[in-house]
């Protein structure tokens, strides 16, 4: 059989010879029998719930036509953008001025470089499904396929609604700021297009008094959203209320937080009205006030949502916006972003228990960007699943610089050894790109693979059925019972 490989030239161009076989071909990660049926009978044709993301709800209200490929895949890609300037390539042709097919020239060069990366795999594996391309992307028939993308993007098959379709994307929760108006979620959830389009409950912006010029910014937009006057530190928890209200009356069933690591303090420590006032009086905060503000707000949150029945999402670890010069540049979200290592379970666990302690703990799950803290995750929820909802507390999927091969081994490992993998509620995108839902493929023929594994190895009896129906719980059917979509 012809393998695919390249051949090297002093140009430094890379040519790829015609192929015989794809290498990502029917039986992609799937490194035994067992792994093959219990994927190709019980995992590959469920719907998607991507329960997390951050598409664009204007786009699927819209039914956008993207023009090329550089527009659906390339934009808002951080994880491709670094990728680049990695190897060296100009900002001008990732988020600069550069022509949309130069950017895509220049990522195609990229691309043979990304081996072992996930980008390698994705990369390809979304060419396949969405256009039928079976070859290496590289700098030598990146003008081909360039083409041929664009020509594919113009058929309805295609626009926004279209592609996500063809992965049979069942519900899609969006991440929206407790300002927005929802109209584009309303706009669709009118229409009959057999995708469920929800809204979630992002109020990272709420307590974010670091820089008071932009909160207090933040303060008229929120108060004009909910019509409220915003005066006071009370006043501010009405107008979240009000907003977790409008939220849940237009489909909303979840929250989600962004946070380096949660805060604890003793209910009472400060008095929150006097922080409040010396925000609005352009005072200095130090730095437990700013720690105390957010750990009460938060607090006061999540009693609405688990009031409501929400589901609350916390993403903690990342350290974000670290290089400052390219933040003045281009902005946040563009790429600057790592794991950090901030403590994390003992504020997490005092914060919990604070609201289970009144049964005010709503459904969490639990997501952490450093793997140094996997198992603190999984045995975090461990302490507050009280036997009320299967699952109620989850260690979430591995996330952003987690999920890939590795990092979702390592959290489902974790899972399997310390909680019950039988009771997760599976994988999402987090993603920004229509083009990214064989992320849930990739990860059900992972999960596939590792319990087939087993199986091989004696560890698990070759059960079809019921492996078969673990499997796709966790794939589709504890999230649909768990969110209540």
């Amino acid at each position: 059989m012809t393998k695919k490989i390249y051949t090297n030239h002093k140009s430094d161009s890379n040519r790829l010879r015609n192929i015989e076989e794809f290498f990502i071909n029917e039986d992609f990660l799937l490194q035994n029998e067992f792994a093959k049926k219990l994927y190709y009978g019980y995992a590959k044709n469920l719907p998607i719930i991507d329960y997390h993301c951050h598409l664009s709800p204007k786009d699927i209200a819209e039914d956008t036509q993207f023009q090329n490929c550089t527009q659906v895949w390339l934009a808002g890609d951080h994880y491709k953008w670094r990728a680049m300037r990695t190897l060296g390539i100009k900002e001008e042709f990732i988020t600069g001025n550069a022509s949309d097919e130069q950017k895509f020239q220049k990522w195609a060069e990229t691309v043979p470089y990304t081996l072992r990366n996930p980008l390698y795999h994705w990369t390809h594996l979304e060419l396949k499904r969405y256009f039928d391309i079976e070859e290496l992307l590289d700098g030598t028939n990146s003008s081909t396929i360039y083409r041929k993308t664009t020509d594919i993007l113009q058929h309805q098959s295609h626009s926004a609604q279209g592609l996500l379709k063809q992965m049979q994307v069942e519900v899609v929760c969006t991440t929206d700021d407790p300002i927005d108006t929802l109209t584009h979620h309303q706009t669709t959830q009118k229409k009959d297009i057999n995708i469920t389009l929800l809204p979630t409950f992002r109020p990272d912006r709420a307590y974010s008094i670091e820089h008071p010029i932009n909160y207090l910014g933040y303060l008229d937009l929120l108060s004009e959203s909910c019509g409220l006057t915003i005066d006071t530190y009370q006043d501010l928890i009405n107008a979240l209320n009000d907003r977790v209200a409008y939220f849940h009356k237009h489909g909303a069933r979840l929250a989600d937080h962004g946070l380096e690591q949660l805060y604890f303090f003793e209910p009472g420590t400060y008095d929150c009205e006097t922080i409040f006032k010396k925000i609005r009086s352009k005072q200095d905060l130090d730095r437990e006030e700013i720690q105390y503000f957010k750990f009460e707000t938060l607090w006061h949150l999540c009693k609405m949502y688990h009031t409501q029945g929400w589901v609350q999402q916390f993403h903690l670890g990342a350290l974000r916006n670290t290089n400052h010069r390219m933040l003045s540049l281009l902005g946040p979200d563009t790429g600057f972003d790592s794991i950090g290592d901030f403590s994390q379970a003992l504020a997490l666990s005092k914060f919990l228990n604070l609201l289970d302690t009144k049964d005010q703990l709503a459904k969490t799950i639990l997501y952490n960007l450093n793997p140094a803290d996997n198992e603190v995750m999984a045995t975090m929820a461990g302490n507050f699943n009280d036997g009320s909802f299967k699952g109620k507390i989850q260690f979430g999927s591995a996330w952003w610089f987690l999920d890939q091969k590795d990092g979702m081994e390592k959290q489902i490992n974790t899972l399997s050894n310390l909680g019950l993998l039988s009771c997760f509620v599976g994988m999402l995108t987090d993603s920004r790109s229509f083009l990214s839902f064989p992320r849930h493929e990739y990860f059900r023929r992972i999960l596939c693979n590792l319990i087939g594994k087993d199986v091989e190895n004696g560890e698990l009896p070759a059960d079809e059925g019921w492996l078969g129906k673990i499997v796709a719980d966790i794939c589709y059917d504890n999230a649909k019972e768990y969110f209540k979509f």
